[in-house]
């Protein structure tokens, strides 16, 4: 019998790239996304793997909407082995630009939009004691930077839920498993639909990847008894430099934080953004930055590794750290 995985944020980006590692690797796949056209255009991609694929238009920031799509998938597809929180949204702009709207807003999709999936999928797995849960999280999600704060925010929010009911699944000898995957700069189509109130084309920080390396990194934690994945070199050096100097490093963000985020080609007026409403097109994986992404890495840190890996990268992250000083000529006791 087939496994099944329902992800959401599956229309685009990552959660796309993720619905077709599953898909390659024999899995049915329930799409959760908002755009109806975008998923039904997925689903036909994925079922050419010979497996089963049911598109659910659902807007993760309603939980009543979350619970009816864990409900189809079920009665379409079968008992839910894996769920994937992916979906999110954020804003570019300094917080005295933003709204609360537009914090509500974001937070809703990006924390509690993984929050409501969650409580869906452990609600059904609780009763069969068994799944897996995967929250997808960031290295923003330890090191905040300037101009998203919505994101950010919403990242920190992740990993606490994620830690607390972690504890509440082992107090209740539950076997669900519940893990956690932080990822770096990743290719996708949010840098040309997410709301941006700067003016000019946002960016990734490089160094970028493609979005089929955080799709394999969520399919291996999905598949591996791991507490918790760092995908990326740059995310490992995020956090260690941020334990180690965050003065120094809230120094460096507001020197370089705004410039590493915006290209220099101008916004256009009627830019899209998908905040409060999908953006419709052919949006798939991949964004456009292909000619600077890697397409892989061998780079993917988990708690079975970390015991031998904390020195050499304490090391890494104050060479970085001793950069970071000399492009804002001070020194290192001025954190």
């Amino acid at each position: 019998m087939s496994k099944i995985v329902v992800i959401t944020g599956a229309g685009a980006g990552v959660g796309r790239a993720t619905a077709t590692e599953f898909a390659r690797q024999g899995y049915d796949v329930a799409l959760l996304s908002r755009d109806k056209d975008r998923l039904e255009h997925a689903a036909a991609e994925l079922r050419r793997f010979g497996v089963r694929a049911l598109p659910i238009p659902t807007d993760v920031a309603d939980a009543k909407a979350v619970e009816a799509a864990a409900d189809q998938t079920e009665a379409e597809l079968g008992p839910i082995d894996v769920w994937v929180n992916v979906a999110m949204a954020t804003v570019f702009a300094p917080v005295a630009k933003l709204t609360p709207e537009e914090f509500e807003r974001g937070t809703r999709v990006t924390y509690l939009g993984q929050v409501h999936g969650t409580m869906s999928a452990l609600s059904r797995m609780r009763q069969r004691n068994r799944g897996t849960i995967v929250n997808v999280g960031s290295a923003l999600g330890y090191r905040s930077v300037p101009l998203q704060s919505i994101y950010c925010g919403a990242k920190f929010a992740i990993r606490g839920f994620t830690d607390s009911l972690r504890s509440e699944i082992i107090h209740d000898k539950l076997d669900v498993h519940l893990t956690m995957v932080d990822l770096p700069a990743v290719n996708t189509p949010q840098f040309d639909w997410a709301m941006n109130k700067m003016g000019k084309k946002a960016k990734p920080v490089a160094p970028i990847y493609q979005p089929e390396v955080p799709a394999r990194a969520i399919f291996f934690a999905a598949t591996h008894k791991r507490r918790q994945v760092w995908v990326g070199y740059p995310t490992v050096q995020a956090i260690l430099a941020n334990r180690i100097a965050p003065g120094l490093i809230d120094k460096y963000l507001a020197k370089t934080g705004y410039s590493g985020q915006l290209t220099d080609i101008p916004l256009a007026p009627d830019a899209p953004a998908n905040l409060y409403e999908p953006v419709s097109g052919a949006y798939g994986a991949r964004g456009r930055f292909d000619n600077r992404a890697k397409s892989g890495s061998w780079e993917m840190f988990t708690d079975r590794h970390r015991a031998v890996f904390w020195a050499a990268a304490s090391v890494a992250a104050i060479a970085v750290l001793r950069q970071a000083a000399k492009r804002l000529d001070v020194g290192p006791g001025s954190t």
